[in-house]
């Protein structure tokens, strides 16, 4: 049996391991969370490092690719130093691939119900094909990377403008500690609502399910949540806030769906090349897997 293993610096209470079968091989994926701890993440990487077949990074990403253009987080490196064997990959090859379907398959779905077509999309730089499927879908987009990651009340309304935005801010950004743009260990668990009136202004809330909830109000009615991992407490958080639908990037899979980090390993695990895999690759397997977004109604 091939195993995958997620370490992530997100809280453990989030932690999760399950045994699926994906193109006829069995894979056990693992996740386990360090609270924040980075330096407890490298020490996980060191010990698990050529006893499992694919690493997944967690709660972090080593970089963002936006467009063609890739910027490195360098505070997040230091956490796969120890990584000499075990191919590692943080989910940036299905967030490109998998999740540039995913207003599609909104409006395949549920597209009568989505009206206006408005999306809130979090962080747009960091979930690029998430952003460019909403776009090619039609959609008016809010994009809150200044909001939801530096706390600037500045929304942003263009591809264009995350691209400039990208350019200008990533190369300091990207040499800041992570902890101050993302939320990790126990702040995951907290809420400030902030930036409500565009909770409000939009049909859709897109993006990375740590920013929705950090900062969602109390109420969504009739709203529509597409993320990418959930635990079953984060559904029932947002079955309790009045939400409509909830559509997950990644397959749910005992309760709860994996973040792409996760699925990612899966599928580089049971390809058995010793390496990530490449765009290309990652969208062919795919295609064979039949892997689509999934729709659950909450309310």
């Amino acid at each position: 049996m091939k195993r995958a293993v997620s370490i992530s610096i997100g809280s453990s209470k989030r932690d999760k391991a399950v045994e699926i079968e994906l193109l006829g091989e069995k894979v056990r994926i693992e996740r386990i969370g360090t609270d924040g701890d980075m330096e407890k993440a490298a020490q996980l990487y060191k010990e698990l490092d050529g006893e499992v077949d694919a690493f997944g990074v967690g709660g972090a990403d080593l970089g963002l690719q936006v467009d063609d253009k890739w910027y490195p987080l360098y505070s997040v490196q230091p956490m796969v130093r120890f990584i000499k064997q075990t191919p590692v990959v943080d989910g940036a090859g299905l967030k490109n691939t998998l999740e540039a379907r995913l207003a599609q398959f909104i409006e395949e779905k549920i597209g009568d119900y989505v009206q206006p077509k408005r999306a809130l999309v979090a962080s747009g730089a960091d979930r690029w094909g998430m952003t460019e499927s909403f776009l090619k879908a039609g959609y008016e987009c809010v994009f809150g990377d200044l909001m939801f990651g530096l706390g600037l009340p500045i929304p942003l309304r263009s591809a264009r403008s995350l691209k400039i935005l990208a350019a200008l801010v990533m190369p300091i950004a990207g040499r800041l500690p992570f902890e101050w743009i993302y939320p990790t260990g126990e702040k995951q668990e907290t809420n400030v609502p902030k930036w409500g009136k565009y909770y409000q202004w939009a049909s859709v809330i897109a993006g990375d399910c740590h920013y929705i909830k950090r900062h969602m109000p109390e109420r969504l009615e009739g709203k529509v949540i597409a993320t990418n991992t959930t635990t079953p407490e984060d559904v029932e958080r947002f079955r309790r806030a009045g939400v409509k639908y909830l559509v997950t990037s990644t397959p749910v899979l005992e309760g709860r769906s994996f973040g792409t980090n996760m699925m990612e390993a899966a599928l580089v695990a049971i390809a058995g090349k010793g390496r990530p895999l490449t765009k290309e690759e990652l969208q062919e397997m795919l295609d064979r897997l039949g892997l689509e977004p999934q729709l659950q109604q909450l309310n």
